[in-house]
């Protein structure tokens, strides 16, 4: 089943260049719930290249970080930070395609920490890069009430 998330973050002044609809020059993703995954879809710009071609290595850094982070809002309920990200470049990310696919998964929890997997797809389906990221999770208090986290987790989710 997929379940698009709504942005519960999205207002008053949020500029996440991840994810927020309002900043300009920022990748604007959305989200959706498919089973056990997060995934979301992204269209490449050529100011987003590295080499000719090839979406720069660094944005794909902040696209598996970004994917990680809403894999562990939805599936964890919580909130966090980056704490630790091995990346693989397995093969060139062309930046002319229409869209790619992110996906994430939540491996395990494990006291305050969040480990997943995730990965950068292609037109064909290809692994093109992939992550194992490590996630400092608050707790679900200090998530709604420091982390801007809503009390109400069925707000990340379209009525």
């Amino acid at each position: 089943m997929k379940r698009k998330i709504k942005n519960a973050f999205a207002k008053d002044e949020y500029n996440c260049f991840g994810c927020s609809p309002f900043n300009p020059i920022g990748l604007n993703l959305q989200f959706y719930e498919v089973d056990d995954y997060i995934e979301s879809e992204w269209t490449p710009h050529v100011h987003f290249e590295g080499y000719p071609g090839s979406v720069h290595g660094g944005i794909q850094a902040v696209l598996m970080d970004e994917i990680a982070a809403w894999t562990m809002y939805i599936k964890a309920k919580r909130a966090g930070v980056t704490a630790k990200m091995n990346i693989r470049y397995r093969k060139q990310l062309d930046s002319t395609q229409k869209t790619i696919t992110l996906r994430g998964k939540l491996r395990e929890i494990k006291h305050n920490l969040c480990f997943m997997e995730t990965q950068i797809l292609n037109e064909k389906n290809e692994i093109c890069s992939e992550a194992e990221v490590v996630y400092f999770c608050y707790s679900p208090e200090q998530s709604v009430n420091e982390c801007h986290f809503p009390a109400d987790f069925n707000s990340f989710f379209e009525e």
